[in-house]
């Protein structure tokens, strides 16, 4: 329980043999999935072939690789468009949610409060199905009482954008929450003494604040976004996301194509992860 009393050897062995054991649990598939990327065989698994880098760039019948594959490749640049905007709506939507929950107050705010966690505890495959019922029989009366094709209410993407910020938005507020809850109230109001306007103080003082924590919030948006599935399948109409459609080459048979994918996705998530690490802390005055 102190760290300077000296452990016996088990448990420092102990220690060690647990940590090499959870390593290992956690990267060992990975680095299998990214090995057999490479394999001069037909299937996604041992026994290992030959190198070969066909699964990236090749372009023959049968070893189509990841960067001569246009629907794939069609399916990569859905993902990040649908990325794209669900990042915006929740950072956009979960800074607006924490001002509210930091500095309103009006009655029934914890309840509020709580009820914005519940997409965080719903299966993503009842909250897809509960989406879509609910906006088909929305877009079903609109038809029937207006005569408007409300078109987006359909399964489609923008249901698949509506679906997955449904849930993600609350990470996002969960995250400047916490941010801005760390905030000294008495910058602003010195701010407000010395005239400045409310705008001028939100965008020279609180903006640059709580910097870290949009970015922080618009990173894990994105990657939340870009690999859920559960709630995309019963959302998605004829434009697959990328989970979607290497789900439907998995059920067709795989080739070690999707190896390519997901080594591609492992390199860029860990050059997005290193690019946030690395990018220098707000200074301890703001």
């Amino acid at each position: 329980m102190i760290a300077s009393l000296p452990r016996p050897a088990w448990l420092r062995a102990g220690t060690v043999a647990y940590a090499l054991v959870f390593f290992a649990f956690l990267f060992l598939p990975l680095l299998v999935v990214a090995v057999f990327a490479f394999n001069d065989a037909p299937y996604p698994a041992p026994p290992w072939r030959g190198f070969t880098l066909d699964w990236f760039f090749g372009g023959k019948p049968g070893r189509t690789g990841l960067f001569a594959d246009g629907p794939l490749l069609a399916s990569l640049w859905t993902s990040v468009v649908v990325a794209a905007w669900v990042t915006v709506l929740a950072v956009l939507v979960g800074t607006t949610n924490a001002f509210l929950i930091e500095r309103a107050r009006f009655p029934g705010k914890q309840v509020l409060s709580f009820l914005m966690l519940a997409p965080l505890v719903i299966p993503g495959v009842i909250l897809g199905i509960s989406i879509l019922a609910f906006a088909s029989r929305l877009a079903q009366l609109a038809d029937s009482w207006w005569g408007l094709e409300l078109d987006f209410l359909r399964p489609g993407l923008p249901l698949v954008v509506i679906g997955q910020f449904s849930y993600i938005v609350s990470i996002a507020t969960l995250i400047i929450t916490a941010r801005l809850k760390r905030f000294d109230i008495t910058l602003e109001e010195a701010a407000y003494n010395l005239g400045a306007s409310r705008a001028a103080v939100f965008t020279t003082i609180t903006l640059p604040y709580l910097k870290p924590a949009l970015v922080g919030a618009g990173a894990i948006s994105f990657l939340m976004s870009f690999e859920n599935f559960n709630t995309t399948l019963m959302l998605v109409g004829s434009d697959a996301p990328l989970t979607v459609m290497m789900y439907g080459r998995m059920r067709e048979g795989a080739t070690p194509a999707l190896n390519a994918v997901s080594l591609f996705l492992m390199l860029a998530s860990a050059a997005l992860a290193l690019t946030l690490l690395r990018s220098p802390p707000d200074s301890p005055g703001r």
